[in-house]
């Protein structure tokens, strides 16, 4: 097992130890990742490719035979099961193995039909097998970021960057919504990527005041706001960016707002650093969105953390006040929705210095056509 992976299984056992629990149960995607190096991916909610169990002792990644040479690949350092007739069937036998008394699962990754069907199985036990819902135990180790981590955010935003630049230069009057996404998500792929962070968002005219807008026909045309969200993943993590252009000359309202979005992320970036406080950091970009006569058009959260999940903490949020730490990754994404006209977001990705903020992105705010 590489150093990384070692030290994060290190940290967990330890936490482990704190709460007095013996086993934990891993089955968030991204956590078994994060772990494990096993990057099989759960079909849907109701499905998994495997659950890690992690003791002082052992080790054991649990899987069925579609994974069984990619987790022998991807994680060799952990003791491989293979079932064949789902998790909760083969827990009885791992218990057994694994001499398991009290067992933290991810509540947050467990239907109720699956804790019933975990519960009968586990009946079988004499002296009984206590279930203890946990939240947050491996997503509080994944706040603070690795080195490796951020440089392979780095990378995957430099593909996603070059691809959107490549996009941009062939947008004429007239392309669909579907038809940009189209071309946009193409060209990340041949860029590098090995997938997308999240559904690429190409939103114009009245459409952009959507925040989350989905490409529809509607035809760009020029002079009005085209809003831009998207993201490539590579070595499983998620870049995030948003720009927000026109094709041809910027008319009024355009101007004045980019200018105050613009304007608001660059106070929030600045504000930014080891110890500051994410409900702040979100209030002076807020606050000074309000104060130049917009306010309520600025609804959603300034920013979130990026992982390998798309959306993880920190927040910066007026509903959360949490303080920064060296190592966060975090967006700074400000927008202005106005209906029936449009809107205007920019986001870049920023990491937590003891100083202040490291910005990925190399791509300029303001884009031209």
């Amino acid at each position: 097992m590489n150093q990384s992976l070692q030290k994060r299984v290190d940290l967990l056992r330890q936490t482990l130890v704190e709460k007095s629990l013996d086993t934990l149960m891993v089955l968030v995607e991204e956590n078994r990742r994060y772990l494990s190096g096993f990057s099989g991916e759960d079909g849907q909610f109701d499905e998994s490719a495997g659950a890690l169990f992690i003791n002082k002792d052992r080790l054991l990644l649990a899987t069925d035979s579609r994974y069984e040479l990619q987790a022998e690949k991807e994680a060799g350092a952990w003791d491989l099961f293979c079932y064949k007739q789902g998790i909760a069937k083969a827990l009885p036998e791992i218990s057994r193995m694994l001499n398991i008394r009290r067992l933290a699962f991810e509540s947050t990754r467990i239907s109720f039909k699956q804790y019933t069907e975990m519960q009968k199985g586990l009946e079988t036990f004499s002296d009984g097998i206590e279930l203890v819902p946990v939240e947050n135990m491996v997503e509080d180790l994944r706040v603070v970021k690795q080195e490796i981590e951020i440089q392979a955010t780095r990378r995957a935003l430099a593909i996603a960057e070059s691809a959107f630049e490549k996009t941009v230069g062939s947008l004429q009057p007239g392309m669909t919504e579907k038809e940009v996404a189209w071309i946009l998500e193409k060209n990340m792929r041949e860029a590098g990527a090995e997938s997308l962070s999240f559904p690429t968002i190409v939103a114009s005219g009245p459409n952009s005041a959507l925040p989350h807008a989905i490409p529809t026909d509607r035809r760009i045309k020029k002079g009005e706001p085209i809003l831009f969200d998207w993201g490539a993943r590579l070595e499983g993590y998620c870049s995030d960016t948003s720009r927000t252009i026109v094709i041809g000359e910027a008319r009024e309202p355009f101007r004045r707002v980019f200018d105050i979005v613009v304007q608001a992320q660059q106070m929030a970036i600045a504000a930014i650093h080891s110890g500051a406080s994410t409900k702040q950091v979100d209030s002076l970009a807020r606050q000074h969105i309000e104060g130049q006569g917009f306010k309520g058009r600025f609804g959603h959260a300034l920013g979130h953390g990026t992982g390998l999940a798309i959306h993880e903490p920190p927040r910066l949020s007026p509903l959360s006040d949490t303080r920064l730490a060296e190592g966060m990754l975090v967006t700074v994404e400000p927008g202005i929705y106005l209906p029936d006209w449009g809107g205007v977001r920019v986001e870049n990705q920023v990491v937590v210095r003891k100083d202040g903020a490291d910005v990925l992105n190399r791509l300029n705010v303001e884009i031209r056509t």
